[in-house]
């Protein structure tokens, strides 16, 4: 019968053995945590400002992100090709549009719509005021704009398509009427508000059908993709077709704008958590000192310990386990105030987005700043263990 629970005993599961000696350790190191109040809770404290330094800064670099993302919308997915004047082309001819859409009838390329543009400018007058604006001419104004009132048609043929700011400027709407160039002009809907960096500015336009124009040529055309990808494979196989043998247009790729943007503010985001890792390191320097002032006050303790027959495997776990419950508890506070914060600035801040800063990317920096506080805790606390565990009885003893 010994023998079956010895043999029992010795087929134990490695996990259940590892996680047996560990329990009472951690009982232990928390009794020995709770003798010197004062300096555990400074060392708590610690690491709980710099998780906080971390998760707060990581947070709020991630909103300002995600918000300029947002403002700037889907801007990535257009293409604007201009004639190249510095050749000698001063506008697009019918030819070079459907080369531009040779180029793009391509699977690799998404097949993107081309919405060709006349342009001029002028006056634009309402009942009551007037303002100058930029007048294109549209055939398919659906494949590229979006209506705030009123419904866009799949062919312009008639009336005025208004952009959101030449409507707020002159108080019009739906089926109002306005004065451009001479002409009474009927309202057929309102564009959407846009926040936009291309050429093409909606907001500050008028579109009419392009039998309103009499130019021999388009000033641009739009290339409406479904991602940043597809556009910039747009971008690459106009170059490569339309400009083959002389370069007739000028591409602005809007991407290119968006990724110079996200770069800057990936740039941030670093730049804000090496800050608040500064708060992290000086933590973890804090809960050094503390380790290892409290291995040498207790050096004797320690020697009877080892003298009566505990092992060094055991001593390592009781001061590794004190360094980590002083790391897990400054970084369960850290995170726990970090959310309080964040939360404080939302309710504080109106102009804040609460969808921006309840996005799941966030959590992220929370775990991030979590297992930093942790891993800085037991990290500080390896060398004062590793010392203790390793001297030498009768020197313990003797001192």
């Amino acid at each position: 019968m010994s023998k079956s629970t010895s043999s029992g005993t010795d087929t134990e599961p490695g996990a259940t053995s590892w996680l047996r000696g560990w329990r009472p350790a951690v009982g232990m190191a928390g009794r020995n945590l709770r003798r010197n109040r004062v300096r555990t809770v400074l060392a708590v404290l610690g690491v709980c400002i710099g998780v906080l330094a971390v998760a707060a800064l990581g947070i709020f670099g991630n909103v300002l992100a995600l918000g300029a993302n947002d403002a700037i919308g889907d801007i990535g997915t257009q293409v604007v090709v201009s004639p190249n004047s510095d050749t000698g082309v001063e506008s697009l001819s019918t030819t070079d549009v459907a080369e531009i859409r040779r180029a793009v009838d391509d699977p690799a390329v998404g097949d993107p719509a081309v919405v060709p543009l006349y342009s001029d400018n002028g006056i634009v007058a309402g009942a009551s005021s007037q303002t100058f604006a930029t007048i294109y001419g549209v055939e398919e104004p659906a494949l590229a704009f979006e209506a705030a009132e009123g419904e866009l048609p799949d062919r312009h043929r008639q009336g005025a398509i208004i952009g959101a700011g030449v409507a707020t400027d002159l108080n019009i709407g739906t089926d109002d009427t306005v004065e451009i160039v001479g002409s009474q002009v009927r309202v057929v809907a309102v564009l959407a508000e846009t926040q936009t960096f291309s050429p093409v500015a909606p907001d500050d336009a008028v579109f009419l059908p392009e039998s309103a124009f009499a130019a021999d040529g388009y000033a641009q055309a739009l290339i409406i993709s479904e991602s940043g990808e597809t556009a910039q494979a747009a971008a690459d196989a106009i170059r490569r077709e339309v400009n083959a043998r002389e370069d007739r247009v000028d591409l602005f790729e809007l991407a290119a704008i968006v990724d110079e943007i996200n770069g800057f503010f990936d740039l941030l985001s670093t730049f804000l958590l090496g800050l608040g890792a500064i708060s992290l390191v000086v933590a973890g320097v804090s809960i050094l000192n503390v380790m290892l002032m409290s291995t040498v006050e207790r050096r004797q303790e320690i020697g009877v310990m080892r003298a009566v027959g505990v092992t060094r495997r055991d001593v390592l776990r009781v001061l590794l386990a004190e360094a980590g419950l002083i790391g897990a508890a400054g970084a369960a506070a850290g995170t726990v105030l970090t959310v309080i914060l964040v939360a404080a600035l939302v309710a504080a801040t109106p102009a804040v987005d609460a969808s921006l800063v309840i996005d799941p990317t966030n959590a992220y920096y929370l775990l991030l700043a979590l297992g930093f506080g942790v891993g800085v805790g037991i990290i500080s606390g390896a060398y004062p263990a590793w010392k203790a565990a390793n001297e030498r009885p009768v020197e313990a003893l003797r001192s």
